[in-house]
């Protein structure tokens, strides 16, 4: 354990940390940050090639972009004002482990044994985000950690009740620490609100906080539209979900850079799983961004990351002790910070592709994405998704690649044997 760095909690909470000059990203849990305040932003189902696969200064391959400049704008425009990253994973397969790897560093066993009972639709409910005491990590969520130390911090669509709407969201029956910390007003995973309504009602609040002086040091936002519904009747069609997803999250990074707590901000935004998309590389390579002064300008990291780095990265700028052995042993993201701070706003931009474009009944797969399971995110059949929307964004006549694994099986074994 000490020569692996996992008894990090352990000294964590014991030792004094030295008195060491402030930096953006500190080295050591305790030390002092430049940054003060985190905004981490989880998305839905992304692969990298699928969004960021047409930007030639990373490793991508522009044939399986399927959502590309004209639709998401300000993710090319973040990741090349910032820091572009092109070898990011996430740790997950699914929403079930994807949501706990993404809050906890960690899917524990329950979740990991029994989340294919649940996608195969073999009688089991989704309790894996509150509704159940058991998937719950011993160290719990990320902000449990910070209620443990302290820090305010202020939950926007994570782990909420599936029977709960605006303006009445509550916590997830099981959820600790939530309680009084879980908006009310913002919409958690359903796919017919739209992102701009969600950024809505988190731009009030914020605001609200920056006026009177309490910005949360923690705020964890779900941005789950750029998932999709597929091609089903009357929902708008996978770009114009994408884009709203897009517009969304550039709104956000823009609202921040412009008001007075920017100078002491870092923006971290990630998916929750890449749902086995189209990846020349890895079917979880993933789309990664930060957005903050101190974040390096116009720079391509190709370290290799992954989920838990970028919570390992949070938790050192927070002063909060790795949460599993997963974000103690992980890369923090250090090569993607400078200390001195860059303070010009970031200036959304519109995205070609109109919002409102909705699939009608003649949609490719129009009938079989009426009957995916939609409510809960990733409950559709992750395999008909994305067929779905290869399909309906290049054309029936293109064949969808396999998912890609950086995994090989051994020389005379076909990967299907």
């Amino acid at each position: 354990m000490k020569n692996n760095g996992f008894d990090e909690t352990r000294k964590a909470l014991t030792q004094a940390p030295d008195k060491t000059a402030p930096r953006a990203v500190p080295r050591r849990v305790g030390d002092p940050s430049l940054i003060r305040h985190v905004i981490y932003v989880i998305k839905e189902n992304r692969t990298y090639d699928q969004v960021l696969g047409d930007l030639k200064q990373g490793d991508g391959d522009p044939s399986l972009v399927l959502f590309g400049r004209p639709v998401t704008p300000n993710h090319h425009a973040l990741a090349e004002t910032f820091v572009l990253f092109d070898n990011c994973y996430a740790d997950a397969e699914v929403s079930a482990d994807g949501h706990n790897w993404s809050t906890a560093a960690v899917a524990t066993d329950y979740t990991q044994k029994l989340w294919p009972a649940t996608y195969s639709g073999r009688n089991r409910s989704y309790d894996f985000q509150g509704s159940s005491s058991a998937p719950a990590p011993r160290a719990g969520y990320l902000w449990e950690q910070a209620a443990q130390h302290r820090l305010t911090y202020r939950v926007y669509g994570e782990f909420f009740d599936f029977t709960s709407k605006p303006p009445d969201v509550r916590p997830a029956p099981f959820a600790k620490a939530l309680q009084g910390h879980l908006s009310p007003a913002y919409a958690g995973y359903d796919l017919s609100v739209t992102d701009q309504t969600r950024v809505d009602a988190w731009q009030a609040e914020f605001e609200d906080f920056v006026r009177r002086g309490t910005m949360p040091r923690l705020m964890i936002l779900s941005l789950p539209n750029d998932h999709t519904a597929g091609t089903r009747e009357r929902f708008p069609t996978p770009k114009a979900m994408a884009a709203d997803n897009d517009l969304a999250l550039g709104r956000i990074v823009e609202i921040v850079s412009r008001s007075p707590v920017w100078k002491e901000t870092a923006i971290f935004v990630i998916e929750d799983d890449a749902q086995n998309g189209p990846d020349h590389v890895d079917a979880h390579r993933t789309v990664c961004l930060v957005a903050s002064p101190y974040a390096r300008r116009g720079f391509v990291d190709h370290t290799m990351y992954s989920t838990v780095s970028m919570l390992r990265t949070m938790e050192l700028i927070l002063g909060l002790a790795p949460m599993s052995q997963f974000d103690a042993a992980a890369t923090p993201m250090v090569a993607a910070f400078t200390d001195t701070p860059n303070l010009a706003p970031y200036r959304v931009l519109r995205p070609q592709q109109s919002l409102t474009e909705r699939n009608t009944a003649h949609a490719y797969r129009a009938r079989d994405s009426q009957a995916l399971a939609l409510d809960r995110a990733d409950e559709a059949n992750e395999e008909m998704l994305n067929a779905i929307l290869w399909g309906a964004i290049k054309g029936p006549s293109v064949p969808m690649p396999k998912a890609k694994t950086a995994f090989r099986s051994p020389p005379g074994r076909d990967d299907d044997d």
